[in-house]
């Protein structure tokens, strides 16, 4: 039986941590009565689609991000899946008929074109998104400074660019999501009652070379990290509850104690987490990232 999952591979994406993050859920969450569940930082959605399968007392979800073209996927997948999934088709069928790897990729680089013109109607759009995210050097979503896209060509010979099952299922449980695109600031208005929020914002670059702020031209450095923190902090004194995500600063430097410190009111947990988008192969691998939250019984503690 198809289940729901990401509809494209996305940096940081936790489709490989969701066990640890059920695991670190508040350890009475699935005896709350309907619950509001909010991400701010959508990216990929595994933990979004992990969660409405999950946990049916789940009645109303909202999701965000900054990035534009995400966020116009995210509603053609609910709105306009027959339209899609017929365009999708198409170009999966046009693309594959290229015997030459020359010939795909003047394809790619064509449709990289025309997807940076932008301003394209939702269908084209979305549908350029995911060719590129499907065709694209391993699968990564990064726009310069002026907000292009720039990714080079992707050598694979068969990619799969349009999964109709899995956007059938993703498709229905998007009916009960509502989805923004702004600041992550903008979501409070929308907690109410029992509200959950999951925190998957870009990383905190480990050195002076990585980083996981290029799916969006506008930075996210320490100063909006800080901000986070603040934004945390109203949501727990407001009541509700909150898990986030970020980069383990001191597994890198013992030095570092960024997220330690800055999160020092709530309780941090350290978590196995494996990256696999990343242009140097030898930077791939196994790492740790902490996981951070506002409440003391959380699924795994209460099991042991």
């Amino acid at each position: 039986m198809t289940k729901a999952k990401p509809f494209i591979k996305w940096v940081g994406g936790k489709s490989q941590l969701i066990e640890q993050l059920d695991a670190q859920l508040p350890a009475d969450f699935g005896n709350w009565d309907n619950v509001t569940y909010i991400e701010p930082f959508v990216g990929g959605g595994a933990m979004l689609f992990y969660l409405l399968q999950r946990y049916p007392n789940i009645q109303h979800a909202v999701i965000n991000d900054i990035n534009q073209d995400l966020v116009i996927c995210y509603k053609t997948v609910r709105d306009s899946l027959g339209l899609l999934i017929e365009s999708l088709k198409d170009i999966e069928k046009t693309y594959l008929s290229l015997q030459t790897e020359e010939k795909r990729k003047d394809f790619f680089m064509a449709a990289r074109e025309r997807y940076n013109e932008k301003g394209l109607d939702p269908i084209e759009n979305t549908t350029k998104f995911f060719f590129l995210n499907r065709t694209c050097f391993n699968g990564l979503y990064r726009v310069n400074k002026k907000g292009l896209f720039n990714v080079p060509f992707g050598k694979y010979a068969n990619p799969t660019i349009c999964d109709p099952n899995t956007l059938r299922k993703d498709s229905e449980l998007l009916q009960r999501v509502e989805i923004l695109t702004g600041d992550f600031e903008d979501t409070f208005d929308y907690a109410n009652g029992n509200t959950f929020f999951y925190f998957d914002p870009p990383y905190r670059p480990l050195s002076d070379t990585s980083s996981f702020n290029d799916y969006t031209k506008e930075a996210f450095n320490d100063d909006a990290q800080i901000r986070l923190k603040k934004y945390c902090d109203k949501i727990n004194e407001s009541g509700y509850k909150f898990m986030l995500s970020n980069s383990d600063c001191k597994g890198k430097d013992e030095k570092d104690n960024f997220f330690d410190m800055l999160y020092e009111a709530y309780q941090i947990e350290r978590v196995w987490a494996s990256r696999s988008i990343n242009s140097n192969p030898n930077k791939r691998g196994k790492l740790t990232e902490i996981l951070v939250h506002n409440y003391q019984d959380t699924k795994q503690r209460n099991v042991i």
